[in-house]
Order: structure tokens, then sequence, then C-alpha cells
């Protein structure tokens, strides 16, 4: 298999609230339509896990210790292959018995090197990668198939994912930022027409996740993605307006657009008074939501107690499960 462009026939841009792969299973319509409903009335509260920090529902106990609450989104990380099979199984439990939402990145290590989160941020030839038979993309479209594999068991067992790889791709920080953005385009495009085409997955919801400086040119057409955001570590808890204004102006205004990463959670009434209609925020784990200088373990408590915010109990009650 190589990763050409993929065609006009099968990548067709469709309106909110259907999804880009008109072949999307059930659970991923009716999850996309539930998020896009929340639009102008609620914001999806969203929290990222650790395994290091106390196990891998320490972030979950700590939020529901501050405020009896737990939140409607839960991030996982395929950041380690030993433990991506628990990932997997975290997912499932959140949204099949516990009635969570799950949303999935990769910190991809450079493939030719190695996974872990420090490999992510080494060089890989992303330009050799995109031709077909070099040995730069036998090594990509390995570790591409490695993780559809685990894709693949998710939706073997019903469960819609808020797919987000390739996360903060206008910074440089990690290899599959550090070519450009016709690069990223075509990077895009190639895991997305593998995942969806060739491999057949139809439970992704796919999440394009600019860092801090959304950029239109790295925009690899709505045909691509289902929801776009951006994400922001700031030092007080604003609103982000002008992030939020930033990506609107790149994808328009009918696509759902989240705050992928957060550090301080963004006041509620805030977000409300200036428009800012993120459909979820994700605070990121370990200090950002543990830390009182950067989330209050009180504001904690008023965020998630917000009519504003959608929390675990919301989704629960109003997210149809399709199989």
């Amino acid at each position: 298999m190589s990763c050409m462009p993929l065609a006009a026939s099968t990548a067709r841009a469709t309106p909110t609230p259907a999804l880009s792969n008109p072949a999307a299973s059930p659970g991923a319509r009716a999850l996309y339509r539930y998020i896009a409903g929340l639009r102008g009335r609620q914001t999806l509260t969203g929290q990222m896990e650790s395994t290091w920090d106390g196990g891998p529902r320490s972030e979950l106990d700590y939020i529901r210790k501050c405020s009896g609450k737990l939140p409607a989104l839960l991030g996982l990380d395929y950041i380690d292959p030993a433990d991506n099979d628990h990932v997997n199984d975290r997912a499932s439990r959140w949204y099949l018995e516990e009635g969570g939402i799950a949303t999935l990145c990769w910190h991809w290590g450079a493939p030719d090197i190695g996974p872990g989160y420090e490999n992510a941020k080494k060089p890989f030839d992303a330009v050799a990668a995109l031709v077909p038979g070099t040995p730069q993309h036998r090594v990509m479209l390995r570790d591409m198939d490695a993780i559809a594999d685990k894709l693949a068991v998710l939706q073997r067992r019903g469960v819609p994912i808020l797919w987000r790889p390739f996360h903060e791709f206008t910074g440089t920080w990690f290899w599959w930022g550090q070519h450009g953005p016709a690069v990223f385009r075509q990077l895009w495009q190639c895991m997305y027409r593998h995942f969806t085409v060739t491999r057949g997955l139809d439970n992704l919801i796919w999440v394009l996740g600019y860092s801090h400086e959304p950029d239109k040119a790295y925009d690899p057409g709505r045909a691509f993605y289902d929801i776009a955001g951006a994400d922001a570590y700031v030092d007080d808890h604003g609103p982000l307006k002008s992030l939020y204004d930033r990506v609107v102006a790149i994808t328009g205004p009918d696509i759902p657009i989240a705050l992928h990463e957060n550090g301080p959670i963004p006041d509620p009434e805030q977000m409300r008074a200036s428009g800012a209609d993120w459909c979820y925020f994700m605070t990121w784990h370990t200090k950002y939501i543990k830390d009182p200088a950067i989330n209050p373990p009180a504001l904690i408590r008023a965020a998630y107690r917000s009519p504003r915010y959608a929390t675990l109990s919301d989704v629960r009650r109003d997210l149809p499960r399709r199989r």
C-alpha cells in the first residue's frame, strides 16, 4: 500500500453533522451529532490521564474529590506499546461501562528510531516517507498498521473515538511538524486514507489539533477531518476567545471547535459571555489539574458544577449509544 492522494470521489466534504467518512459507524455518527448539538449551550469537560502519578485514574479521582463530578471526556495516549492494550481497555470501560467519551492521541516516536515522547521530538525524514518503496515509507506504514490494529479492537467493541493524531503540528517540536505545511497535509491525508479506506476504520472522529498558533496553510481539507481545535497553556482562566476565533477563521463556523489541551480550566461564565464556543476542553494531566496554583480546587468544583459545562452524568444521560 502507498500513501498517494485520496481520490476526490472518496474524500468529499459533507455538512455538519455528517462525518468526513461516509461509512462512519452508527456510534461515531451519534457521538458527532451529540457534540455538534451542544453548540451554543454547553462545553464538554475533559481530562487527560497519566499512568505514572498514582495510576491511570488518579486525575479522575482528584476531580471527583474536588467537585463530586467526573469529566465527560477522557484523554488517552498511544505512547507506550506495552500499555496500548490497557489504553484500549480503559477507553472501552470509559465508553461502554461508565458512559463517557474517549479521545486518543499518539505521541508517535520517529518510526526509524522507536516509540516514546522523546523520540517523537527527534527528526524523521517525512518527505522520504511519503515516497512508496523507501525505507522511511515502510517503517511509517508499519507503525501506522500497529496503531490501526489497536483502533480496530475498539471498532470491534463498538467504541467510537475522537482520534487526534499529529497534534500540535504547527509547532516544530514533534517530527511531523518539522517539514512545513505541504508535507504535513500529505502526512495527514496519508493516515486518513490508510486508516479509513485501506483499514476500514469506521469508528473514528478525526480531530485536527493545531498548536496555539493556528495556520490555514496546514489545513488538509475539510474532507479529511471532523473537528478542529487548538491548545494553549496560559496563566489565567480566560475563555481564549481570540484563539477560538483564529480556528474558526480557518474552518468556517459550522465545524465543532475543541480546546484539545489546556492548563487552567476556562471560567465557564467568561466562556458563555465571550462566545468562545469550544465544544470541549481537555485539561492536561498531573500538575496541570492537581497543582492548586494552576487549578485551585474551589475553581475545579465551580467549573464542574456549572450548567455551562457538561460532565460524565450529562453524557451518560444524553448520548445515544449505537453499534
